[in-house]
């Protein structure tokens, strides 16, 4: 299975939080297929911790795609067609960072990795234990 973390696990994934159950800690370390990290939540990451919202962030943004490399985890461009289908959606959503990692998923046959199960509703393959 091909998972693209959401901005959150990724973040957990990096600091340990226990919101990231054993079991998909386990999950995404033992995954047999690539697990990958979008610029998109590069840029919701460092931008969020600019703003004081992230302080956790701290010890992983400085070197950020040397912790994606370390990890094993491969770096997810932002496309021209993800970018169209992420602005195309018709949905109440927003957030265009969410937009951004649903359309990957959607464009590029991703399981997005989150807890955020109004993520469902734009059709997306979604996995949280």
């Amino acid at each position: 299975m091909r998972l693209l973390l959401d901005t959150h696990a990724w973040i957990w994934w990096n600091t340990g939080n226990p919101r990231l159950g054993r079991a998909l800690v386990d999950r995404i370390a033992d995954n047999g297929d690539a697990v990958f990290v979008s610029a998109a939540s590069v840029w919701e990451t460092v931008t969020k911790h600019r703003l004081g919202k992230l302080p956790d962030a701290e010890p992983f943004i400085a070197d950020i795609e040397a912790v994606i490399d370390k990890d094993g985890f491969e770096r997810l461009a932002i496309t021209t067609r993800q970018a169209a289908a992420a602005a195309s959606f018709d949905h109440p959503h927003k957030d265009p960072f969410d937009r951004l990692l649903i359309a990957q998923a959607l464009t590029d046959g991703l399981t997005l990795v989150s807890n955020e199960t109004l993520f469902d509703s734009f059709g997306v393959k979604r996995l949280w234990d």
